[in-house]
């Protein structure tokens, strides 16, 4: 069966994970309808007023997209930081590679479109932002109003991560030392 098929034909646990392309409509307005707003910010949050710069709606895609991949690898990272201070053994880090680059080209046969002519760098219109249509153990909520706060807590937790991501490399630039030897300090 080809990918077309598949991702047609895939659902996230029986919920139609089929992507609005968004295409007319203003770019805050189409912002406002994706996952990631909560408290205390009951409207998107952007201070320094990236999406009317953005202008159209592929951008907000692009630049949702990239805030979805980079929540995921600093969640993945947080955890990564702390086991790569244990002194593993030769041999760990080569397949490690191996796995995320193969990871990297799956996802972006899925949702990017062709680098050709006006589409580079450009999501496919039917591309539902980082659903890659693997959910093994069935996590993904059946009720779309439940996956939507799913979404919204998993854009959370990764934005936190950035940020104790941020904070993990600070600290260990400041005084050399790390993580664990400030946790056994205490």
């Amino acid at each position: 069966m080809s990918l077309k098929l598949m991702n047609n034909a895939v659902t996230r646990r029986g919920v139609a994970t089929k992507a609005v392309s968004g295409k007319g409509q203003d770019p805050r307005s189409y912002l406002k309808t994706l996952p990631g707003i909560s408290s205390p910010f009951p409207d998107v949050f952007d201070p320094a007023g990236l999406v009317e710069s953005f202008g159209s709606v592929p951008e907000v895609r692009r630049w949702r997209e990239s805030e979805l991949v980079h929540c995921r690898v600093a969640m993945l990272a947080s955890v990564g930081y702390l086991i790569g201070e244990q002194q593993l053994q030769q041999g760990f880090w080569e397949p490690l590679l191996i796995a995320i680059g193969l990871a990297e080209t799956y996802r972006v046969s899925v949702g990017w479109s062709a680098p050709v002519g006006e589409d580079l760098n450009t999501l496919k219109d039917d591309y539902d932002m980082g659903n890659l249509y693997f959910d093994p153990l069935g996590f993904a909520p059946k009720d779309p109003a439940e996956l939507k706060e799913m979404q919204t807590k998993e854009l959370n937790n990764g934005r936190l991560a950035m940020i104790a991501i941020a904070g993990f490399t600070a600290q260990e630039l400041v005084d050399q030392k790390g993580i664990f030897e400030h946790i056994n300090a205490l």
